[in-house]
């Protein structure tokens, strides 16, 4: 199959087999920062398939002045609430976006509801939490979902469809890069991501895992090995051992991954697959508000695939609740995220003892 034949219908939902529903998904926010504010909130409201109900932080007049500009939200909670049970009948599934250290016991609380859990990456800040996570849900029948908004990206899964249909030849490489100047887009120098308890880390924890897991699901495979570096310079990264980080993942067949992240650097984003006869990339490729743009190139011959942007938050949450509104089981699952989870924690144990470390 030719390039511009794989490029038609770029932003088709391969996954949607439903349209709009007279009974959408109805989500409880768990968090209302500014991500849940800006970027979710808005994403369910523009969606077809869900809608925002209910609303869950730890200050309740912050959750109910931000239920009052909403059409949609007919309950603001405080969490100990959440726990108690409260207004559980006025949501169908949870949206965790907490600190990384804080998801488990909202999934736990979700679980016993009987509601399905959408939550952030990553899915906790330890290995030992996110395997109680998987246990939690399975011993619930619980539908988890963690939020790899990569995976719903058009840009991302056109070029996996690109790969898979060989017009590179047999993948070799992947790089991958995410940088950004944290406290510039976050000015608070007290935030849960400088805070190593909360976070479980900082550069490779939070954006790191971004080309980690969009190389895992391109290749449709998990590393083997891993080699890493991280330091921390600045001062304002103290608490954390990664305001830099840098990385090698082994994957099956002597395919090797190279990434990069940082929390204060130049914001830069992008993922790409080099084969044996062509490469793919996506750059920009992981902010939601850049435009991503897709080159791939085979032989002498380059093509930049022209696209229509979309939402990658409106996609992720039309994913998932079609996925609950169809009875299909979504993917990235909790084993899917537990994996990530061993491998950055394999990056911090491989840059202090300057070992490879086997996953």
């Amino acid at each position: 199959m030719d390039i511009e034949t794989l490029a038609d219908g770029f932003d088709r939902r391969d996954w949607q087999e439903v349209e709009a529903t007279d009974d959408p998904v109805r989500f409880a926010m768990i968090g209302v920062g500014w991500w849940t504010r800006e970027q979710a909130m808005p994403a369910v409201a523009n969606a077809e398939l869900c809608e925002t109900t209910v609303l869950v932080s730890g200050d309740s007049e912050k959750a109910e002045a931000v239920a009052a500009d909403s059409e949609t939200v007919e309950h603001a909670i405080t969490y100990d609430e959440f726990h108690d049970g409260e207004a559980s009948d006025a949501y169908d599934a949870v949206y965790v976006v907490t600190p990384n250290a804080l998801h488990l016991p909202f999934v736990e609380t979700a679980a016993e509801l009987g509601k399905a859990i959408l939550c952030e990456k990553p899915m906790e800040a330890t290995v030992e939490r996110a395997e109680r996570m998987v246990e939690v849900v399975d011993e619930h029948d619980a539908t988890l979902m963690i939020a790899y908004r990569m995976q719903t990206e058009p840009a991302v899964r056109r070029a996996k469809e690109f790969i898979d249909d060989g017009l590179i030849g047999e993948p070799v490489f992947v790089n991958g890069n995410m940088t950004e100047p944290i406290l510039e887009l976050v000015p608070d120098p007290d935030q849960w991501r400088l805070d190593g308890e909360l976070s479980g880390g900082c550069a490779v924890m939070d954006i790191g895992l971004y080309p980690l897991n969009t190389a895992r699901f391109l290749l449709d495979a998990d590393p083997e090995r891993v080699r890493g570096t991280v330091a921390s310079v600045d001062e304002a990264f103290d608490d954390v051992p990664d305001e830099h980080g840098a990385f090698q993942l082994d994957f099956p067949g002597h395919v090797y991954a190279v990434c990069t992240a940082s929390q204060n650097a130049h914001m830069a984003s992008h993922i790409e697959v080099l084969g044996t006869e062509g490469r793919v990339r996506v750059e920009p490729a992981f902010y939601p508000w850049d435009d991503r743009a897709l080159t791939i190139e085979r032989g002498d011959t380059s093509f930049d695939v022209s696209f229509e942007q979309i939402d990658q938050m409106e996609e992720e949450f039309e994913y998932f609740s079609h996925c609950l509104l169809t009875g299909e089981e979504p993917h990235p699952d909790g084993e899917h995220g537990l994996t990530d989870i061993r491998a950055i924690k394999a990056v911090y144990e491989a840059s202090e003892t300057g070992e490879t470390v086997e996953l």
